[in-house]
């Protein structure tokens, strides 16, 4: 029985589209949702305006996203269980890494860089479905034009 569900996500509408498929398939099967968001290296800066200093870091950047997710699905599936978190690495690497952690039974992706010539030079699902120790679920995010 699938419980728990992984799903990467950054500020694009398929990664919302996806994060929606894997917030169905978790209410669905009783199971909770992981909504994570991968940041590649950290790095951190620090603005200055007058006495006002502003503090920017990849983590940071990357759990905003996640939470921006998580608020949008908690006002359309209530009784939901999810849980945010930011990933240092890349995506498909990340998703992986914390499957294994969490033990999950699925990670959901989008197809969004499945299409056409991103097929040949690699996508993020394509690299997670090669590595993932679970079951991947691509959902269709991609409309064609």
């Amino acid at each position: 029985m699938t419980k728990t569900i992984v799903v990467g996500v950054d500020d694009s509408e398929s990664a919302s589209a996806a994060a929606r498929k894997a917030a169905e398939l978790a209410l669905a099967f009783g199971g909770e949702l992981h909504v994570l968001s991968a940041y590649g290296k950290f790095e951190a800066e620090t603005f200055r305006s007058g006495s006002e200093e502003i503090h920017f870091t990849t983590e940071k950047d990357a759990s905003d996203v996640a939470s921006s997710v998580v608020a949008e699905l908690r006002r359309d599936f209530p009784g939901l269980t999810l849980s945010y978190s930011p990933l240092e690495g890349k995506p498909g690497e990340a998703l992986v890494q914390a499957a294994e952690r969490l033990d999950a039974d699925v990670i959901v992706v989008g197809n969004k860089r499945v299409q056409g010539i991103a097929r040949v030079l690699g996508s993020i699902a394509r690299d997670v479905a090669a590595h993932a120790p679970c079951d991947v679920y691509i959902a269709h995010t991609h409309q064609r034009r």
